[in-house]
Formats: structure tokens, C-alpha cells, sequence
């Protein structure tokens, strides 16, 4: 497996991921790599990468309008000053606004 595989798999284990999802991924990982090693692909996967390094998905820029009320919500919460009972109220009233209550 590449380097990139090899970094791929180190985030997934980190993140938690399942052995079974890690070790599937892996297979189809070599899989696509030797695919495209043999298809004489035109770019490196590292240049490709490298390119989008910084590039993320930011959940706060979706332009659902409960997706915004829970930003706001979140953004007006004073999480220092917060009792445990209060921050367990409001994940409540989050939780109510993403399913629709």
C-alpha cells in the first residue's frame, strides 16, 4: 500500500472505525491503487491530494434552515457558565429542532 493508504488508514484507526471497516477499505484501497497503476493514471495520488490539502466541508456553511437555527443556537451558548442540568436542557432543545418538534 501506498503512503497515502498507509496515512488513510492510520486516520481511520485513529478515528475509531471499526477493524472490519478499516481492513475493507484497505483491500479496496490497494485494489484502486493497483488499477490505476496499471491503467498508467496521468497524476500521482500525492499531487492530487496535495492540491486539495486545506479543503474541508465546513458544517456551519450549509444552507439548510435547521442546520442554521442549531448554529445559532450553539453560537449563543455560554458553555463556561452552563450547569450540567442547563447544557442537558438545551441539547434537549437541539435535539427537538433536528427532529422537527
Amino acid at each position: 500500500m501506498g503512503e497515502l493508504g498507509q496515512r488513510v488508514t492510520v486516520a481511520w484507526e485513529r478515528a475509531g472505525m471499526p477493524q472490519s471497516i478499516v481492513k475493507r477499505a484497505d483491500e479496496i484501497l490497494k485494489q484502486l491503487e493497483t488499477d490505476n497503476r496499471q491503467q498508467g493514471v496521468s497524476k500521482n495520488i500525492t499531487d492530487i491530494t496535495e492540491q486539495k490539502e486545506g479543503f474541508q466541508l465546513s458544517f456551519f456553511q450549509l444552507d439548510d434552515p435547521v442546520l442554521s437555527q442549531v448554529r445559532d443556537e450553539i453560537r449563543n451558548l455560554d458553555v463556561n457558565n452552563l450547569t450540567p442540568m442547563e447544557a442537558l436542557n438545551k441539547l434537549n432543545e437541539i435535539q427537538k429542532i433536528v427532529n422537527g418538534r
